[in-house]
């Protein structure tokens, strides 16, 4: 802050300041600031440095300490810009008073001691810490890790006891070549600055100057007090003082480089040539006369190496190479404190590889080797989405489980991706896999029985006709409509073998053939068994000697009945076929992670059409069957009728709920089902008994004996 006053005034006449310890950013303004320079990185490298740390530890939930002062307002500046581009979220910012206030003292203890955070980043003087971390001694403040800055990292009485294991980011170490000698060479009597010496002289060797004040001798002497005087020949070589420790030189190796850059920026004015300067027509500056402005030109272009080996040059703005040391306080088994090098930050070096830390040299608090941790919510791992909670930082949030069709790959992800609309999210919810496709396949277990059944089924009512062909002139054969019976088991034959056609995968032909083909059969089916009942009634009402229905016996009527009723479901079909036929179609909405291949029916309004004619028609033969089934004698067909109709009619009943709320190959297995059990139905209700006459009882497939059943009935 007094440098940027200091600076404004003198910035209009171009007045050079090299400054060593000045580090905030705005001095970097060539506008405002065009002949400041430093020899320290300004405070945005600071701050880039300090982020680079936190993010290396993952340390995401952090508190900030700044002095109450200009320089630590723009220093929390300049962080919390860089904090803005990383998950690194602040718990608390607190400024520290220059004047200690026990008021504010106790309230920044409350907040570190309450809070969640435990990575406290220190951007403070040290005389301003002192009674915060005092305080936070005295109220037992455990578990947290300090991150401090250059201002207050190299302090050894202030990270003590539990605050050991502080991370400091620091100016780069050096030791200035005979600076040491120069320090033990130093004597009163070899300065001019003699004041100075001999004050220094008495505070560390504890004595006075036999010419000191006289009076506070006397008064010494007549209390009784011996007083040490200086004699000169003290040596300081022999003492083990700080001072004397040039091994460690920090700022003050930062001054160093900035006496030397004013020194080398004269020396190559000094050293211009006539005709070869930077100037007017290749002229030089005098080294007796010169102009700030003059001087500028050198210290902007000054490129040295100091006797450590470093190159020394500014960047436009005025700013050395950004490098920062990146230590960590130890506590020794002695109970004494030594900080540790453990790493390097360098801006200017590409990303990745801007810092460079040894994690093995680190002790923590408490002398802890693994890393500690500074989270508000725990990670959320792949398969989860991050959910802030509201009014509160980022970093602090739920983990929500992503929903069916939806993923994401990354940890703390806060978004999550949709699935292709052929794919669907894995278990784990971090992968899209494809979706499994789904239709009844002649390859699984479900197809293959389906398959079995009809194809066994289809061979039953083949066998009765065959058995019905074999004994067609025998008495109850001839006397159940022997023609009707032949068309009914090859109607049979082809319910039973329909059920093919729904099973495979879904193509254009195999949908249109499916319901349609099923349609015609199954009316083909119940229009004979129609038949066969208008039949017995006709051949009973026939046995009147006044009747007018003898000539509608014969084969005739029936085959008008079943070709009448067959071609009005075809021509339902074919207006279905022509209008909105089926085609195959990829569902991919009905279950979730699979495309299920069905077939369209096309005409909702045509298919159900199809199957409430082919449902009229059940009815009708059930209705007639029933009217007919105590005619006497023979005739008694119409029992059999009737209790297959009942059978047949219940099944189309019952299936469609069942169609309508399945989905997939089970709604198709369920189609399949309906139709072997109602075929099955019809086939055992109207043929197994006649098959058990035929082939068990012979002696009872007489006509006699089927009229003598007439003549009992008419007696009784």
């Amino acid at each position: 802050s007094f440098s940027c006053l200091k600076h404004s005034s003198f910035n209009v006449f171009l007045f050079i300041q090299i400054s060593y310890y000045a580090g905030a950013y705005i001095l970097s303004d060539r506008m405002q600031f065009p002949s400041f320079f430093r020899t320290l990185p300004h405070g945005n490298v600071l701050a880039v440095s300090i982020v680079r740390i936190l993010v290396h530890f993952s340390w995401t939930w952090v508190g900030i300490l700044v002095e109450d002062t200009e320089f630590g307002e723009l220093s929390i500046q300049d962080l919390k810009e860089e904090l803005v581009m990383t998950n690194v979220c602040i718990g608390f910012s607190e400024k520290v008073p220059v004047i200690a206030s026990i008021r504010k003292i106790n309230h920044i203890t409350d907040v570190i001691k309450k809070s969640t955070v435990n990575v406290i980043v220190i951007i403070c003087y040290e005389a301003y810490l002192v009674p915060l971390m005092e305080e936070a001694n005295k109220q037992n403040v455990t578990g947290k890790t300090w991150l401090a800055t250059s201002s207050s990292a190299m302090s050894m009485n202030l990270f003590k006891n539990h605050l050991t294991g502080t991370i400091g980011i620091t100016f780069p170490k050096s030791e200035i070549p005979g600076f040491r000698e120069f320090l033990l060479d130093m004597h009163p009597s070899k300065s001019q600055h003699k004041m100075y010496l001999e004050s220094f002289w008495e505070e560390i060797f504890d004595c006075k100057w036999p010419n000191a004040n006289t009076d506070q001798k006397m008064a010494a002497k007549e209390l009784g007090e011996e007083v040490k005087f200086c004699t000169g020949s003290e040596i300081l070589s022999e003492l083990d003082i700080p001072y004397l420790d040039v091994s460690e030189l920090r700022v003050i190796f930062n001054i160093y480089n900035a006496v030397y850059t004013a020194v080398h920026a004269l020396h190559d004015l000094y050293t211009c040539k006539p005709g070869a300067g930077p100037f007017g027509n290749g002229s030089c500056a005098s080294i007796h006369h010169f102009e700030p402005w003059q001087l500028l030109h050198y210290v902007k272009h000054v490129h040295f190496k100091n006797q450590r080996g470093e190159e020394v040059f500014f960047d436009d703005e005025g700013n050395p190479p950004p490098v920062y040391e990146v230590i960590n306080w130890h506590l020794t088994p002695d109970g004494n404190l030594k900080y540790v090098d453990v790493g390097r930050v360098d801006v200017s070096l590409p990303p990745g590889k801007e810092l460079i830390i040894n994690r093995s040299a680190i002790m923590w608090n408490g002398g802890q080797a693994q890393d500690p941790q500074s989270i508000c919510s725990e990670s959320c791992p792949p398969g989860y989405k991050r959910a802030a909670h509201r009014g509160e930082p980022l970093c602090c949030f739920d983990c929500i489980w992503c929903s069916e069709g939806e993923i994401s790959n990354q940890t703390d992800s806060s978004d999550r991706q949709q699935c292709p609309h052929n794919h669907w999210s894995n278990d784990r919810r971090d992968k899209c896999i494809p979706k499994t496709i789904e239709f009844l396949s002649f390859k699984e277990p479900l197809g293959v029985i389906l398959s079995c059944i009809s194809i066994i089924s289809s061979l039953i009512p083949a066998a009765i006709l065959y058995t019905f062909v074999r004994y067609r002139d025998t008495p109850i054969v001839k006397g159940n409509n022997r023609e009707l019976s032949y068309l009914l088991l090859l109607a049979l034959m082809l319910c039973f073998l329909c059920c093919l056609i729904f099973i495979g995968q879904p193509m254009m032909v195999n949908c249109i053939l499916r319901q349609t083909a099923f349609g015609i059969v199954f009316t083909f089916s119940v229009s004979c068994v129609l038949a066969k009942t208008i039949m017995v009634i006709i051949a009973f009402k026939a046995t009147n000697p006044n009747s007018n229905l003898k000539k509608w016996l014969g084969p005739k009527l029936p085959n008008t009945i079943v070709f009448i009723c067959t071609l009005f479901q075809v021509v339902i079909c074919i207006a279905w076929l022509t209008s909105s036929p089926p085609f195959p179609e990829k569902n991919m909405n009905s279950k979730p992670g699979m495309i299920i291949i069905e077939c369209n029916e096309g005409s909702t309004a045509a298919f159900w059409c199809m199957l409430g004619y082919m449902g009229l028609l059940a009815i009708v033969s059930f209705i007639v069957a029933f009217l007919a089934q105590n005619l006497p004698g023979s005739f008694n067909e119409a029992k059999f009728i009737t209790f297959s109709m009942l059978v047949f009619v219940s099944i189309w009943l019952s299936f469609i709920p069942a169609y309508l709320s399945t989905k997939g190959k089970y709604m198709v297995a369920a189609e399949i089902f309906a139709m072997l059990a109602s075929s099955a139905g019809l086939l055992s209700c109207i043929f197994f008994p006649k098959c058990y006459i035929i082939v068990l009882r012979p002696d009872i497939n007489t006509r006699e004996n089927l009229m003598g059943k007439v003549d009992f009935k008419n007696k009784k």
